[in-house]
């Protein structure tokens, strides 16, 4: 293979000179390539074949959120189409959802209205650009709209592919690209959650292969920025190593803000290191070590709370789970008192025995688990026990789960029970979870070392969206975490009643941190 500058260079003028930036302080200026991204253009399209053809047709390309993924993308993107002009070019903008297929496409759009050249020279619609005079366009595609198997791809740029949930449409566009005389696949993607069995891991390992020449792959252009397993991520320069365009579209302030945040939540720490870091993260990772959990136990003296002032959370068991009834107790220390009341069927703890760790008899024994006759939780107790606190303690108001409510709650809301119906996605949940983190760190987030739910604070996993809202995964928590999910909806319903927010009012938001 050899190199020839002037076609990379042609598509570097191109950028340079056409492109624009969209967004921000730099919005309608020109796109002005940083080094790292002029070696890559150089690399990808001056590389050329023994038959003068373009020699990359693969290229895996992860950097971390806020190095210019989205512009770079969209100005490769449109040089393909203006620049190489191929009669006939079909270039797909692609991603798993339309929201984010739309991301890349939009810049493409306002790229071409910021500029009069690519305004004469095409036609924009609202899911496409087309080139006059010829048959090009460049369009946009999502997973989730159907796969597109009439295409006959020439280039397709895939955005954020550690988001796809299976490889059809990425096979389904490589495999259309048959006919072309240097077909062209780009994934641009941050890390995402480690699993071996994905398309964005695959090329991940691939490509690592490749840098490090265990694979020797002339078609394939590997582009990776991350932190390393064994690096400190408190370390500006692994920020740095991580982060090409760290100081330039990425600002230091930003950063260490974010890295504060990651050393005081656990559960920001995992995206600080996914989204930031560019490091592949297990998906169960723990939410709170049972070192904090237990350092934070502080003591419960039911006598002391009785006729106190305290809000609930219910989560209502399906046929196997535990039903959980949390209250928690607003103290006037600033400390949050934890009285749990959990509950399963007689047959579901005679199963759990057959399960290996899985047994419910010590906490059946140590009384922290209600156990009803019967195949299935006997609701009638539930609500007894219910009515009962109800009279022992100033209950405000219960929070129960919208999607999985029954019978019971009326029957509670006919006793005269405030019930308040409380999501459990990420727009409630984060919220609470970020409140009980902090209050965790400054121990007083009191449970009295209740064993059931010291068990089920060591099973729950996070989950967190783009946004960086974090809400619990039942389906991927190591067990039963019914007993925190209730705790952090009564935290909720108590944020929401009193205005109590410790992620804007605590220590640490003094120190810098603040939560979004």
């Amino acid at each position: 293979m050899t190199h020839d500058e002037t076609k990379s260079n042609k598509i570097i003028n191109f950028i340079e000179r056409v492109c624009t930036h969209v967004k921000g302080d730099l919005a309608n200026q020109p796109f002005l390539l940083e080094q790292w991204q002029k070696e890559f253009i150089h690399k990808m399209f001056g590389t050329i074949n023994k038959n003068g053809l373009r020699q990359y047709r693969t290229s895996y390309v992860q950097i971390p959120r806020k190095n210019g993924k989205s512009n770079l993308s969209a100005a490769i993107a449109l040089a393909i189409l203006f620049v190489e002009k191929e009669q006939g070019a079909e270039i797909y903008c692609c991603a798993s959802s339309r929201d984010q297929a739309k991301i890349v496409f939009e810049v493409c759009k306002q790229m071409v209205r910021n500029s009069a050249i690519l305004t004469k020279n095409c036609k924009t619609y609202q899911n496409s650009i087309v080139l006059n005079g010829t048959n090009s366009f460049l369009k946009a595609v999502a997973a989730d709209a159907g796969l597109l198997h009439g295409a006959n791809a020439s280039a397709v740029i895939y955005d954020e592919l550690h988001t796809a949930k299976n490889r059809e449409l990425w096979d389904v566009m490589a495999t259309s690209m048959g006919a072309r005389s240097q077909p062209l696949m780009i994934a641009i993607t941050t890390a995402g959650v480690f699993d071996t069995n994905s398309i964005c891991h695959e090329l991940y390992s691939y490509g690592k292969r490749v840098e490090d020449g265990v694979i020797e792959d002339d078609t394939f252009l590997p582009l990776i920025y991350e932190a390393d397993a064994d690096d400190d991520i408190h370390d500006p320069k692994v920020w740095k190593k991580a982060n090409p365009n760290f100081g330039i579209s990425i600002k230091p302030e930003y950063f260490e803000k974010m890295a504060r945040e990651a050393k005081t939540l656990p559960s920001s720490e995992i995206a600080f290191r996914q989204l930031h870091l560019n490091q592949w993260v297990n998906s169960l990772a723990s939410w709170i070590t049972d070192d904090e959990w237990m350092k934070s136990a502080g003591n419960i003296d039911l006598k002391q709370l009785r006729g106190r002032k305290c809000y609930a959370g219910l989560d209502l068991a399906a046929v196997e789970d535990v039903t959980a009834f949390v209250l928690v107790f607003p103290m006037d220390d600033g400390a949050i008192k934890v009285v749990p009341r959990l509950f399963v069927s007689e047959a579901a703890v005679e199963r759990r025995r057959n399960q290996t760790g899985g047994s419910y008899d010590k906490f059946v024994s140590a009384g922290e688990l209600i156990v009803t006759e019967g195949n299935s939780t006997d609701y009638a107790v539930i609500e007894r026990v219910i009515k009962e606190c109800a009279e022992i303690f100033d209950i405000q108001s219960v929070a129960f789960d919208r999607w999985n409510s029954n019978s019971l709650v009326q029957q509670l809301t006919d006793a005269g029970i405030e019930m308040d119906p409380f999501g459990q996605g990420f727009i409630s949940m984060t919220a609470p979870i970020k409140n009980a983190e902090i209050l965790v760190k400054k121990r007083l987030l009191h449970h009295g070392g209740h064993g059931m739910l010291r068990w089920m604070a060591a099973n729950v996993v996070t989950k967190k969206d783009d946004a960086e809202n974090v809400k619990f995964s039942k389906s991927k928590a190591g067990d039963k975490i019914d007993g925190i999910i209730a705790m952090i909806m009564a935290l909720g319903e108590m944020m929401t009643m009193e205005g109590k927010d410790m992620t804007s009012t605590s220590t640490y938001e003094s120190q810098g941190i603040r939560m979004l």
